[in-house]
């Protein structure tokens, strides 16, 4: 059960909005801003870290069914290396919150910081646990982001990205050493520049 944030903004367009992909070596930063319906209720909203694959594919079909308004936006591997993982993380949560059809009225944001931008807006730490619409947001961003990945592994193969997401685990950085860098890995990050030097 979430320890709901009280947020003094009572009317409906409230926006969630939250990220995914921050931490891994390989893909785009991917963001989500929902809007929900309260007519519309869904039942069953959390971290989507803390649901099952299977249970956070039926939540993305009920969310885009149900919510007032969705949108999921991102920061490309050349931003995340130009202006750094925070900036573009960043970045891609002002994205996703200009794509929504509805303009919110007031913007709940996962984590310690906001964005640039005129939204009347709060940052909510552990919001994803707190709020259903960032909540809404999480399971959006993270479902798409791992279903890119599962993508780009049939592209890349060799490097387990549908079974770790990019994310540097041992397997991931000991098929970075073997077979090289690509063109979706992040140069900026250690373990992808050490790489790249040790190739020099």
């Amino acid at each position: 059960m979430m320890d709901l944030f009280s947020c003094a903004y009572t009317g409906d367009l409230l926006a969630g909005v939250d990220e995914v992909g921050r931490g891994p070596l390989a893909g785009d930063v991917l963001a989500a801003a929902v809007i929900l319906d309260p007519a519309r209720p869904i039942s069953g909203l959390a971290d989507s870290k803390k649901l099952s694959e299977a249970r956070r594919e039926q939540l993305f079909v009920e969310i885009c069914a149900n919510a007032h308004s969705w949108s999921i936006a991102r920061a490309s591997v050349a931003e995340i290396d130009g202006i750094n993982i925070l900036q573009a993380s960043l970045l891609a949560m002002h994205r996703a919150v200009q794509g929504l059809h509805v303009q919110p009225e007031h913007v709940l944001v996962d984590g310690n910081k906001l964005p640039r931008w005129r939204y009347s807006s709060e940052a909510v730490v552990q919001g994803d646990n707190r709020v259903p619409a960032i909540a809404a947001a999480s399971i959006i961003a993270k479902v798409t982001r791992d279903r890119e990945m599962v993508e780009l592994d049939a592209r890349y193969p060799g490097y387990g990205l549908a079974k770790h997401k990019g994310y540097p685990t041992k397997a991931h950085i000991e098929a970075l050493q073997l077979l090289g860098v690509t063109p979706i890995h992040r140069r900026s990050f250690a373990p992808v520049r050490e790489v790249l030097v040790v190739g020099v």
